[in-house]
């Protein structure tokens, strides 16, 4: 590829889907720069699940094995009421013969390290946020300010290709969407607030005595759903191979809300809700509810007892896919273009499947891109990743609904736990065809009963591949 005039990418925000993109641009020998405005990438959150819609991407980056040894595997979902007993369980087993993958439930921090080292160091500015953004007819420029006492001085970094992997707030698209209002070409939908309906408490305990959780001990562990009995608040448990429990505790509001709404009210002296002191208000509420496990009566409470106090965040569960995911010669990837509520457990994945068709329409760029080929590869980004986008967003919407004892959510409910055993795995089998993979990276052969679905970013990357390997000998 020697041969080949690359765009230079640069990336904003080093969250899961900035860093994976990363890492797959360091494979693919294309250069890129990612910048992260913290000092540190805090620890923070619950355990993800994340099972066969990624593995066989992990299986190619080479961190498959050493995944799943930092992961627990999960098999079900036991959905329960604090004081009616359990309602249904949720088999995700069937996904292992589907696609010889289980689901694990792996702390964020750990995946987060886990692709950290997939990306080397100086690649990765810690501590500098963008200010501005300027792009021409063959480049974007962005200047940055550094977080450090000692070298507070303003840098300018040029680039093909600007990446805004920066989060549901993102600078990169709030600077993107000023330009394109001021042009009159952004959708009065993209101009709205970001809006949710639910907050949570989130978090994982220190390792603790797991005699106490034999259902923890399980090789194939379930987690479990619990909804109050007469209060709009749903908790989360499951177990890691860490012997430490993560959490999360979502509070269903009256209302829907947005960060700005938030902050006005704050300033206008009304009781903020964000903050450690929100955070400890939320836990004095929900310390009293009880856990629908172990060998002895146990709440919520000796599960916040067993977590360091810096690790328990209260968040805004955001709900919003955006119209608008690029212009000239910017993009957006993960919450920066789609913030989906965690009930369904797909923010994670989406994001780190747009970073991977992100990759793939970037490798197969021509050599010395023109601003047009950009475009278009961007529409085929979008265009590809959106109908997935769309049926995670509105998924996890009707699992949020059904926590908060939506009229809609009962309805779901009630179907799908009448749900017929052949329709229910038509419904998994769907779920995990969505297999993704980088196209010039060394195949990976198919596991379990179902093929994974035809990516188009993929096949175009590998037809690119395999023209390149002819033309000029390289190799993966």
């Amino acid at each position: 590829m020697s041969n080949i005039k690359k765009p230079t990418v640069l990336i904003v925000g080093a969250g899961l889907g900035g860093l994976l993109l990363g890492a797959l641009l360091e494979r693919a020998e294309i250069s890129y720069i990612i910048f992260e405005r913290a000092l540190v990438v805090r620890p923070l959150g619950s355990g993800l699940i994340i099972g066969p819609n990624l593995m066989p991407l992990f299986e190619q980056l080479g961190i498959m094995e050493e995944f799943i040894a930092l992961g627990k595997a999960t098999t079900e979902c036991i959905i329960s009421r604090e004081k009616g007993g359990p309602l249904c369980t949720v088999s995700t087993l069937v996904h292992k013969e589907l696609t010889g993958y289980y689901n694990y439930n792996i702390p964020r921090a750990l995946l987060y390290d886990l692709l950290l080292k997939l990306v080397p160091p100086h690649k990765i500015h810690f501590g500098e946020r963008v200010i501005s953004i300027a792009e021409t007819e063959k480049k974007v420029r962005i200047h940055t300010s550094k977080r450090d006492i000692y070298d507070q001085k303003e840098r300018t970094y040029e680039g093909e290709i600007l990446v805004g992997a920066d989060g549901a707030y993102s600078t990169v698209r709030q600077q993107l969407y000023e330009r394109l209002k001021k042009e009159g070409k952004l959708p009065l939908t993209d101009q709205e607030d970001l809006p949710f309906h639910s907050t949570c408490l989130v978090g994982q305990t220190r390792p603790i005595d797991m005699d106490v959780f034999p259902e923890f001990q399980q090789p194939l562990c379930p987690f479990y759903n619990t909804m109050a009995a007469n209060e709009p608040f749903t908790w989360i448990i499951g177990a890691t191979a860490q012997k430490t429990i993560t959490w999360m505790v979502i509070h269903n509001l009256d209302s829907v809300s947005s960060k700005a709404a938030e902050q006005e009210r704050a300033w206008n002296g009304e009781n903020s809700e964000w903050g450690p002191v929100a955070a400890k208000a939320m836990i004095e509420q929900t310390r009293h509810y009880p856990l629908p496990i172990g060998t002895k009566k146990m709440t919520m409470g000796d599960i916040y007892d067993s977590t360091p106090k810096e690790l328990i965040s209260k968040v805004m569960l955001e709900e919003k896919v955006f119209e608008t995911w690029y212009s000239g010669r910017t993009v957006l990837l993960g919450d920066a273009c789609h913030k989906l509520n965690p009930s369904g457990a797909h923010g994670a994945v989406t994001s780190m499947h747009d970073a991977l068709a992100l990759a793939n329409l970037i490798y197969a760029l021509p050599s010395n891109p023109t601003s047009s080929d950009i475009t278009q590869a961007f529409s085929e980004y979008q265009t590809e990743r959106i109908p997935h986008v769309m049926e995670s967003f509105e998924n996890s919407q009707l699992l949020s609904k059904f926590m908060n004892r939506n009229i809609t959510g009962w309805v779901a409910f009630f179907l799908m736990k009448g749900l017929p055993g052949w329709v229910f795995r038509i419904t998994k089998r769907k779920m995990v065809q969505n297999r993704p993979t980088a196209g010039w990276l060394q195949e990976i052969d198919v596991r379990g009963t179902v093929a994974p679905d035809v990516s188009p970013s993929t096949e175009k990357a590998r037809a690119v591949f395999w023209k390149r390997h002819q033309e000029g000998g390289i190799s993966r």
